[in-house]
């Protein structure tokens, strides 16, 4: 028999209960919760238990158990098993005592709102929490994104930490505060600046959605070495893939570039390594090589977005459409080769200049491998760059690194 009902509540007190919990509620024997919980019911005539902390509520629970009382109501915000208070008592309390009762949770109340389906959503707590679960996946690039916020990761904190990230994908920001109280308020930001400095209740909701809209170029005031990631056109559901600013310069650097050369840049994504080449080295001609739809469409954007003409974007898989290109070349990039390194390094070799340089961003240990491999089989000489980096991020009013993928940069030449 059910000795313990745990009633979700919300902001509108005993107004937003069902009948039947109503009824729970006033047949209690023992009243648990917050002190705003318990103000909802000022007449109820019941011993009151205060939650503070929570291991001295739990055992005085459990001795009023022991004695074999019925009928305890615990009163929680929103649904108990929703970030709630409903797992600790699930883990410390009979299981066979429980009974839920949710209310609606303030994720959901967020979301109708604003009128947006949330069924895909990424739920994220940062109350009590670290910030490291929403840097990844707004890294990732999550389309939807609710934030449950505390005292020191509060909206404006997270603002900043959106802004700070650079990503490729841009964010809507809403706050919702006092979901279903009668100060119920819903603010959407037009920029994170507007929202850093600004005070909130502390009851609320974040709410990110990705939208589909880039950086605004002025190609006057680009950087003429180093583009920021934010400035490429990515892909929607993958919009931090791609060979990241700092990785890139490296890269760059390596291939040892001078004007009028020819560069394969094979498995070029969004286009990030070609464009950047095509603009520092205009009497150059790059070739795009990238096997799917999505990323050669991508490259010709970008290339009508930064403005270069000599970005040739070449669709197919390699190696086999490397047959296609006529001549040799001076520099290849190798960012990806679609588990056929082995065949790509065999066909670049053959279509390389004395001279030349190969270059390779490897993300995996067996890609790394097999490179290692066919260069040691092939008599070339190589040397490696392990690159492990971290952003700062600020969280709250401190600061922190979040890393990015290590990456190792192979570099070799053409024996003599």
């Amino acid at each position: 028999m059910t000795k313990i009902h745990v009633v979700g509540i919300g902001l509108d007190g005993v107004a937003g209960l069902t009948e039947k919990v109503r009824q729970l509620v006033e047949k209690a024997t023992l009243l648990v919760g917050s002190d705003r919980h318990l103000s909802y019911f000022p007449n109820h005539p019941v011993q009151r238990l205060v939650l503070k902390d929570f291991t001295e509520a739990i055992e005085e629970i459990r001795c009023h158990l022991a004695i074999g009382t019925e009928g305890i109501v615990i009163l929680v915000s929103g649904d108990p098993l929703f970030f709630g208070l409903g797992r600790l008592l699930s883990a410390e309390l009979p299981p066979e005592a429980l009974t839920f009762h949710p209310h609606l949770s303030s994720v959901q109340l967020a979301f109708n709102r604003i009128q947006v389906p949330w069924q895909d959503a990424r739920v994220i707590s940062a109350h009590g929490r670290s910030v490291d679960e929403l840097v990844q996946a707004l890294q990732q690039g999550v389309e939807k994104i609710a934030v449950l916020t505390d005292g020191k990761n509060t909206p404006g904190a997270i603002a900043r930490l959106v802004e700070s990230l650079n990503l490729p994908s841009q964010y809507r920001f809403w706050v919702c505060e006092n979901l279903g109280g009668n100060d119920e308020r819903i603010i959407e930001a037009d920029n994170f600046a507007s929202v850093q400095n600004q005070d909130f209740a502390s009851l609320n909701v974040v709410i990110l959605l990705r939208q589909e809209y880039f950086q605004k170029l002025d190609l006057e005031k680009l950087p003429h070495f180093g583009i920021p990631d934010d400035y490429f056109l990515s892909f929607s559901d993958r919009p931090g893939l791609m060979t990241k600013r700092e990785v890139r310069t490296l890269v760059l650097a390596e291939l040892t570039l001078r004007p009028g050369q020819v560069i394969w840049d094979i498995g070029a994504g969004t286009g990030s390594v070609s464009i950047e080449i095509a603009r520092l080295f205009p009497t150059s001609k790059v070739y795009a090589i990238e096997k799917t739809t999505a990323g050669s469409s991508l490259i010709a954007r970008n290339c009508e977005r930064f403005q270069v003409q000599n970005v040739i974007s070449i669709h197919g898989s390699a190696p086999e459409v490397l047959e296609s290109l006529e001549g040799k070349c001076d520099r290849i990039f190798i960012g990806g080769s679609g588990g056929n390194l082995t065949a790509i390094l065999d066909t670049c070799v053959s279509r390389l200049n004395p001279k030349g340089v190969i270059v390779l961003a490897l993300a995996t240990l067996e890609h790394l491998n097999t490179a290692l491999l066919w260069f040691k089989a092939h008599s070339w000489e190589y040397q490696l760059l392990q690159v492990q980096l971290s952003r700062s991020v600020p969280i709250g009013q401190l600061t922190r690194f979040a890393p990015l993928n290590p990456v190792t940069i192979v570099n070799t030449k053409y024996p003599s």
